[in-house]
């Protein structure tokens, strides 16, 4: 009866040490997501006692010990936009691959970022990766009792590295393109006009229409959704539609599109052209070949990442790591 009750009682980290025949501390570091000192052979003989005793790290112990959770906070205003889609699923993967594992913090406005810190909530991560526009770094510090903060939304400081899209370059790629097709007068539609990273944006347009001699005739507030371009379509290209469309996500343009399919035979422009942004995995199969501005997703999350797996990649006062971003022609331009 004792011997069952042993048998059947949690594995513990002594358990695996004891059947592996090394230390405890052996075993421990064996066991570590952190690079710790331990040769291949012992560590390989750790692994299989723990699988054969079916034990599991505890990691809240572990913290305790290393003063790590190896837990990321990634605070980000929801997630429904196409563009998520293509981004989180490679961040989850790089994150993962360095020992770390991802919590998803909404944030839905300023208020809430307050709200958070009013009442004291203190998520106990190891840093946090920051694409909410309605958080800036020094409350996202505080939030989380950290100084690892990644900005990824244009409210950083000199204290939090800061990794973001060059997105001047692409948007003037894809202006001189409709420039050289004739384009006289276009169309804009925008996000929420309180985000830096969209205020840079539109500033880039507005650049590029005049340097290339383009009227902007007519600008719309959407929300980045395929809603809000499918709802803006009717005012933007009516009877006296510009000679060109840009909307500031890919979303916004498919959702022009699909009101405007009589317009586009076989996916061509006969009165307008359409050019999105973010260049979508989506816009590479034949219901949306969008002409559209983009950026290198895996070097985008690779730079981010960096900073995580080492921390000392970041100086105080740093300037922003820019990711290049180019413009992709297709058949709707």
């Amino acid at each position: 009866m004792v011997e069952q009750a042993r048998q059947q009682a949690t594995p513990t980290i002594d358990d695996v040490a004891a059947l592996a025949g090394v230390s405890r501390a052996v075993a421990s570091r064996a066991l570590s997501t952190e690079k710790r000192p331990v040769s291949a052979e012992k560590r390989e003989r750790v692994l299989q006692a723990a699988a054969e005793l079916g034990y599991r790290v505890n990691l809240l112990a572990q913290s305790l010990t290393t003063k790590t959770v190896n837990l990321i906070a990634v605070v980000v205003n929801h997630i429904h936009d196409l563009s998520d889609l293509d981004l989180f699923d490679r961040l989850l993967a790089e994150t993962q691959a360095i020992g770390k594992q991802v919590i998803l913090i909404r944030v839905g406005s300023v208020d809430k970022v307050e709200e958070f810190l009013r009442q004291g909530v203190a998520y106990h991560v190891d840093a946090a990766l920051v694409f909410s526009d309605f958080a800036d770094a020094e409350t996202v510090r505080k939030m989380f009792r950290s100084d690892l903060v990644v900005m990824l939304n244009g409210r950083h400081d000199r204290l939090s590295p800061t990794v973001i899209p060059d997105e001047a370059m692409g948007i003037h790629q894809a202006v001189a393109d409709a420039a050289q097709h004739g384009v006289k007068t276009a169309a804009l539609v925008t996000g929420r006009a309180s985000s830096l990273v969209e205020q840079a944006r539109i500033a880039s347009y507005l650049s590029a229409f005049n340097q290339h001699g383009i009227e902007l005739v007519q600008t719309v507030q959407g929300d980045y959704s395929y809603q809000s371009g499918h709802a803006a379509a009717p005012a933007v290209v009516g009877f006296d539609c510009p000679d060109a469309v840009f909307c500031t996500s890919d979303a916004m343009a498919m959702g022009i599109l699909d009101v405007c399919r009589e317009d586009f035979p076989g996916n061509r422009p006969t009165r307008f052209r359409l050019y999105g942004f973010d260049n979508l995995s989506l816009t590479d199969f034949d219901a949306y070949p969008i002409s559209s501005i983009g950026y290198d997703k895996a070097d985008y999350v690779r730079q981010m990442v960096r900073f995580l797996a080492d921390p000392t990649a970041f100086t105080p006062g740093q300037p922003p790591v820019l990711i290049p971003t180019r413009f992709v022609p297709r058949k709707t331009s």
